[in-house]
């Protein structure tokens, strides 16, 4: 059978059999026009904007992309969203739809030189025919500062409307200068039902079904990760097995692949975290929030999501050390402690053993009582303290080492807490100019019920004892 039977565009002198299956192999995907070969994923790029998949909120009826594109107005415009997500496709698209001459470049193999080339020709092009070039530029984000800062000219005057696109945040990527001449477009890594979807494409295009059991179906939705072009690339592959499908023309035959098998069959695609980008600062929120929130679980799966993902146990250590005083605090003072342990654990026995210490230490966290009293306080007193800087303390607190100081007036009214009833003089130790002031607020949790209880105790002696102040 001619490959090029396998997408249809038969020669009009081919005898073909109407219960012919197509065979599929990596080399089979050819083009129509060429016979060369062109990857599933590229095959079933969509022609219209209304066969994106996934991206309704962009493409559908009142998005913003269909919007553009029924009033002709084209703008510069960056594409941010996970790979495989159609951040390509929208760009050509966008060239087919506006009528416009269309560049496409990638940051990672372009350079200042070839940046000039594309300017140079679309200036040209604009001088000639009063036209602005889409110029399409793949992973931007890999572009350094001062390379993004060539764009700001033609995007400006318009020889260029550039449309970008990043994996990256471009809050942290991108120039804000760059930024602030484009719009952001964000597009949703791919969910269950879509990816689904794309599937049957697949099938629709190949014109057979995947030897799928249903469990097996979803399981290789899953192992996508929400990526279109890897879940199309592991499709592709599984059409190819020999073992599948390519020596049988009924697929009523085919030997059915059952989750076991698939995991046998294909790897799962790597973790998607990047230690120095969005993704790590998208974990490491997570893991916050669920400690923070009380749910143990959901604290130990993003823990060990970012321990997958590479990242440096120590960094984790230090910010669980930091949720300690920050969400507990003194509503449970062994957490600092056991922060602390946890670390000196990890480091004598390091990975992986030391991250179970880790891992216990997440656990206590997320059950300990919860209380933010002491991180309010502090936010608040370094406020007061900045604006009140150049106070003294009073007199009678004051440390009076010499006689000279004693004579002034230092420390003079001074009452030893000690030799007090309750060992509590009630004094005022802020400054004559300042009234007191109630920064610590303890919740009624853990031990700052306690503590609430013993300030409460003090504030009435302090009143009892003929002190105004509190």
């Amino acid at each position: 059978m001619d490959n090029d039977d396998l997408f249809g565009s038969q020669p009009s002198d081919a005898k073909a059999e109407s219960n012919d299956t197509p065979k599929v192999n990596p080399r089979a995907s050819q083009s129509e026009d060429s016979g060369r070969y062109r990857p599933l994923a590229d095959l079933l790029r969509p022609n219209h904007m209304a066969d994106i998949i996934g991206q309704e909120h962009l493409t559908g009826e009142g998005g913003a992309l269909s919007g553009m594109f029924k009033s002709q107005q084209f703008s510069s415009l960056i594409l941010w969203g996970p790979p495989g997500v159609g951040k390509t496709t929208i760009a050509r698209l966008l060239a087919h739809k506006a009528n416009r001459p269309f560049e496409q470049i990638s940051a990672v193999f372009s350079g200042v030189a070839d940046l000039k080339k594309v300017f140079e020709k679309a200036r040209l092009y604009r001088q000639q025919n009063g036209v602005s070039t889409i110029l399409f530029v793949d992973e931007i984000h890999r572009f350094n500062r001062a390379q993004q800062d060539g764009f700001l000219s033609v995007v400006e005057d318009g020889t260029v409307i550039l449309v970008g696109a990043t994996t990256e945040n471009p809050s942290f990527s991108l120039n804000g200068a760059l930024l602030s001449r484009c719009q952001v477009f964000v597009l949703h890594r791919l969910d269950e039902k879509s990816l689904l979807q794309l599937l049957s494409r697949a099938e629709e295009k190949i014109h057979r079904q995947l030897p799928l059991t249903e469990q097996a179906r979803r399981n290789l939705v899953y192992m996508a990760g929400g990526d279109g072009r890897y879940l199309l690339n592991m499709a592709e592959y599984l059409f190819s097995l020999s073992d599948y499908g390519p020596d049988h023309q009924n697929s009523e035959n085919f030997q059915q692949i059952h989750p076991e098998d698939l995991g046998k069959i294909l790897s799962h695609r790597a973790i998607a975290y990047d230690r120095d980008r969005e993704e790590h600062y998208n974990l490491i929120s997570a893991l916050h929030k669920s400690v923070r929130g009380s749910d143990p679980d959901a604290a130990l799966y993003w823990f060990a999501r970012m321990l997958e993902g590479g990242e440096d146990p120590r960094f984790l250590s230090r910010r669980l050390t930091r949720m300690a005083v920050e969400d507990i605090g003194l509503a449970d003072p062994h957490a600092l402690n056991q922060a602390m342990a946890a670390s000196a654990a990890y480091e004598q026995l390091g990975s992986p053993e030391g991250e179970l210490a880790l891992a216990q230490l997440v656990v206590y966290l997320a059950t300990a009582p919860k209380s933010n009293a002491l991180y309010t306080a502090y936010k608040m007193v370094r406020k007061n303290a900045s604006a009140t800087g150049s106070l003294m303390p009073p007199a009678h607190i004051l440390n009076a080492p010499t006689t000279l100081m004693k004579d002034i007036g230092y420390g003079e009214g001074y009452r030893y807490d000690h030799d007090e009833p309750d060992a509590f003089s009630g004094q005022n130790y802020f400054p004559d100019e300042m009234t007191r002031k109630i920064y610590y607020h303890p919740t009624p949790r853990g031990y700052e019920a306690t503590l609430a209880k013993r300030l409460q105790h003090w504030s009435a002696l302090r009143k009892s004892r003929n002190n105004p102040q509190r």
